[in-house]
């Protein structure tokens, strides 16, 4: 019973951590292409920059429950992935500095090296957590010792790919229509735009996905056997239609929340999908780790539990706080050297 408690708290957890941070990775990885000067990039970046780091608390919070509630999942994974997850942790970091440094020095070259950081460390990690939860998702060639039969080029099937894309677009979308809500006047109309632009494309991914999922993989087994589970990808597909209706009605905060909640279906049709394995071995299912024959002590279990219950509702509680806060329109006019980004 923990295990199962816990494993749907992990994918929470990585769910909301994708809503969240998306929207960020979303406009970071829009920068280049979207802003058309430095006063342009400047909003953009002060429209994540009170979030971002925040955002990220999330995947700290991820990452340390897979370790905690699941640790021969957490060393079996991190070992297997070893390559994706060092690039993807590096991105992030490049990312991180990158808005701190931009600003060191009043040169036009300076930011530019940083705002492509920035950039990088925005796609990166976007398609990188795709690709990884591509491979959890179709299965690994790992051997009954959880060693990776292959090489970093074996993760990166077709299936694997395509889910990276996925995440690209998703948060491509999310972020324009976080950018929509952030500004106004010319930049919240590009910013409509740009997320109905970018649109047709998610949508092609990702109904490639939903269909590739039921070809390739066992996703959809899950939702045969207990049909309710099928509300997640139903889910998925009414959100987009409701994203692009508001996206045409101008209501960039319905369009955003419908965005977060093709994230949050997308998300959790592929964790309830791969329920109860954790770590699917594609050479063999008996040397798949599931939530069951991966799981920390049921003490242990319990305790974190208890914390959780504690901890999370105050997370909740201070990022809803720091939105409410700093959620407001941004205007070029009110970003004061040394107070912004």
């Amino acid at each position: 019973m923990m295990e199962t408690i816990w494993f749907f708290l992990w994918a929470l957890l990585w769910t909301i951590y994708f809503m969240l941070d998306g929207y960020d990775l979303g406009i970071g990885s829009l920068l280049p292409f979207f802003s058309k000067n430095e006063n342009e990039r400047r909003v953009m970046i002060n429209a994540m920059g009170p979030f971002w780091d925040g955002n990220e608390v999330w995947l700290v919070t991820a990452g340390g429950v897979t370790f905690a509630a699941f640790p021969k999942t957490y060393a079996v994974l991190f070992s297997t992935l070893y390559t994706p997850l060092m690039i993807l942790l590096f991105a992030l970091i490049l990312r991180g500095i990158s808005f701190e440094f931009r600003g060191k020095i009043d040169d036009r070259r300076w930011r530019r090296l940083w705002d492509g950081c920035l950039t990088l460390g925005s796609i990166v990690p976007g398609f990188l957590f795709g690709v990884t939860f591509g491979n959890l998702f179709q299965g690994i060639p790992i051997d009954e010792s959880g060693i990776l039969r292959g090489d970093f080029f074996t993760l990166l099937s077709p299936y694997a790919l395509l889910s990276g894309v996925l995440f690209v677009f998703l948060f491509v979308v999310h972020g324009a229509l976080w950018l929509a809500v952030m500004t106004d006047e010319e930049m919240h109309e590009r910013s409509l735009s740009a997320a109905r632009g970018a649109w047709p494309a998610l949508v092609s991914v990702l109904v490639t996905f939903l269909v590739s999922s039921a070809l390739t993989t066992d996703l959809y087994q899950n939702a045969i056997n207990r049909p309710v589970l099928f509300l997640f990808p139903v889910l998925s597909v009414v959100a987009l239609i409701a994203t692009r209706t508001f996206i045409g009605m101008r209501k960039p905060v319905q369009a955003f929340a419908s965005s977060a909640i093709v994230i949050l279906g997308t998300g959790m049709f592929g964790f309830t999908g791969l329920y109860p394995n954790m770590l699917l071995s594609s050479l063999n299912p008996q040397f798949s780790l599931t939530a069951f024959n991966s799981a920390s002590s049921a003490l242990t279990l319990k305790i974190m539990l208890g914390i959780t219950l504690v901890v999370i509702p105050i997370v909740i509680a201070y990022q809803s706080w720091v939105h409410v806060l700093f959620g407001k329109k941004i205007r070029l006019e009110e970003l004061k050297e040394g107070e912004s980004y």
